[in-house]
């Protein structure tokens, strides 16, 4: 077994906060998620999204990235499915804008609960084919040639896990504070209307690339 320098784990830290502090479908659902039922409850998601990532990064190091390669029907349909989760996420909060809090609580319990919040937050980064690919294509690169080290390969998936919620919290922050001065009125139906619009674009353009 061979040691990971340090200066090769800031290398792929480097490359972890470049990836997850990128706006993308899971920044997009933890910023939707605070506007609608507050920042306690996004907790929730930001835990499943980085349970997500964990379990995407050990699918990719077992070999799912390599299948996607040589079959690219089962990329295109786990694309697809992507695609369709983003899409009816974007719709969901198109028909819950402007409710906030109780109210949104109130009228979707079945979708708001603590466990529906970390299913959903689970379920946008394991359908993410990207991800999977991200991970196939990186990982190699810090580990010892034609091999896996499951010490190593623990904290890389860690350090992303980390970084993952070190980038979730901070855009939750800044749409707490930000959201608080447009919290009532018809500027905040506005606003969660316009992330329902950035989720369906984001799972057209991921059904079309």
């Amino acid at each position: 077994m061979t040691t990971m320098t340090f200066s090769l784990w800031l290398a792929f830290l480097a490359m972890a906060l470049a990836a997850t502090f990128s706006p993308g479908p899971a920044v997009l659902l933890a910023v939707s998620t605070t506007l609608t039922l507050g920042a306690r409850r996004t907790a929730y998601s930001s835990a499943g999204n980085a349970v997500g990532v964990f379990l995407v990064a050990c699918v990719a190091v077992g070999g799912m990235g390599v299948l996607f390669k040589a079959w690219p029907a089962a990329f295109s349909a786990l694309k697809l499915g992507g695609a369709a989760y983003l899409a009816w996420l974007g719709v969901k909060q198109w028909r819950n804008a402007g409710q906030v809090g109780a109210a949104a609580l109130a009228s979707a319990p079945e979708g708001s609960s603590r466990g529906a919040v970390f299913r959903r937050g689970m379920l946008v980064a394991c359908s993410n084919p990207k991800a999977i690919l991200f991970f196939a294509a990186v990982f190699p690169q810090f580990m010892p040639p034609g091999e896996i080290e499951l010490a190593r390969f623990l904290l890389l998936s860690l350090t992303f896990v980390a970084c993952t919620l070190v980038a979730h919290l901070s855009y939750v922050l800044l749409a707490a504070t930000a959201g608080s001065r447009i919290m009532s009125g018809p500027r905040m139906a506005i606003l969660q209307r316009g992330t329902a619009v950035l989720f369906i674009s984001l799972a057209i353009l991921l059904a079309f690339e």
